[in-house]
């Protein structure tokens, strides 16, 4: 058992994009353990675009991150010493606790994680700790698509985005588009997860390829981006239309206001539902999620790209690839080795 931990620090919040001092990462003494507590070595580790949001000094919905505090993100892990009852040794736990190698938890926050049978621990976490439920109820419990409906997809190659055009495939959706950011990107959407077409934002109008690409409309727009492409969605969407806001990422980097969008007026016009939504407010239902996810992965209906960034030193560089579109699927850390 190691004497010692890595744990990422909060140092300087950023104007901008994260820096190079935003994060550092220290190395501390691990505590003896206290009833109630067990020793978790971290195993995975999910990066994901609101991990910005944290780093802000924004009216969220949470605190802000102080500074000097660890840095929070989700993470699965082996329990390796315990003695806390609901946490036995040689079990696996996810959940949101800090950046680090080996961490001392009261367990508040974690659940138990039983690896589905047959799947990797890598692909069930990278679907099933947050962009699987995410996916599932941005889009079922609130776009609630009907068969026969168009449905936009911002950031589609995203973790989240590739998710829900292959979930409303599954629910009955006739035309699925997605907006992503290569011709690359662009052709894995249609070619190998079943999108009827996809828009590089990078070479033409994002409006103008809409336009082409949704005739009849749109029903139900999936937003994770925010800016040019929401106001895209808004100008095309139908009576009685669904908005879902799952991410804004187009806006975390930004010092300044950030205007629009300009085509809100719709939101009257066209009769509108816009719901935002913060997948943590889920969680007690999270087994439900996953049994249905789970049935879509082994019946091959759902498929997934993993990017995994190895070992903890390498969390804050990999964090920055979420912000510039370099990053090809989920973005993980593998921190330490899975558990035979």
């Amino acid at each position: 058992m190691p004497e010692t931990a890595q744990h990422w620090y909060f140092n300087k919040r950023p104007k901008d994009v994260i820096e190079e001092d935003t994060l550092i990462l220290r190395s501390e003494p691990i505590p003896e353990l206290k009833d109630g507590e067990f020793l978790l070595r971290s195993v995975y580790m999910s990066l994901d675009a609101t991990n910005r949001v944290w780093l802000s000094d924004w009216d969220t919905y949470m605190d802000p991150l102080p500074i000097g505090a660890r840095m929070l993100g989700f993470i699965v892990g082996e329990v390796v010493k315990s003695r806390h009852a609901g946490f036995a040794e040689g079990t696996l736990a996810v959940g949101l606790t800090t950046w680090s190698d080996y961490v001392v938890t009261t367990g508040e926050g974690f659940v138990p994680f039983p690896k589905p049978e047959g799947i990797s621990l890598a692909d069930a976490f990278g679907v099933l700790a947050v962009a699987g439920p995410t996916a599932y109820v941005g889009l079922l419990e609130i776009g609630k698509p009907k068969a026969g409906d168009t449905l936009v997809v911002t950031a589609a190659a995203g973790a989240v985005g590739a998710l829900v055009g292959q979930i409303g495939k599954i629910a009955g959706c006739r035309k699925v588009v997605g907006i992503a950011g290569s011709d690359t990107k662009c052709r894995w959407l249609v070619d190998d997860l079943g999108f009827d077409a996809a828009i590089n934002y990078n070479k033409e109008d994002i409006l103008d390829g809409l336009r082409r690409e949704c005739p009849d409309g749109i029903d139900v727009h999936f937003e994770n981006v925010g800016g040019e492409a929401l106001d895209a969605g808004l100008t095309l969407m139908n009576n009685f239309g669904r908005v879902v806001i799952c991410g804004l990422i187009s806006t975390y980097n930004s010092s300044e206001p950030v205007p629009g969008p300009y085509m809100f007026r719709n939101v009257i016009m066209k009769r509108l539902t816009i719901e935002g939504f913060v997948i943590l407010d889920y969680a007690a239902r999270f087994p439900e999620y996953h049994e249905k996810l789970v049935g879509w992965m082994r019946d091959g209906k759902l498929k997934y790209r993993l990017h995994v960034a190895e070992g903890l030193e390498s969390a804050q560089d990999a964090l920055r690839l979420l912000y510039t579109g370099g990053n090809n699927g989920k973005l993980m850390v593998r921190i330490g080795a899975a558990p035979n």
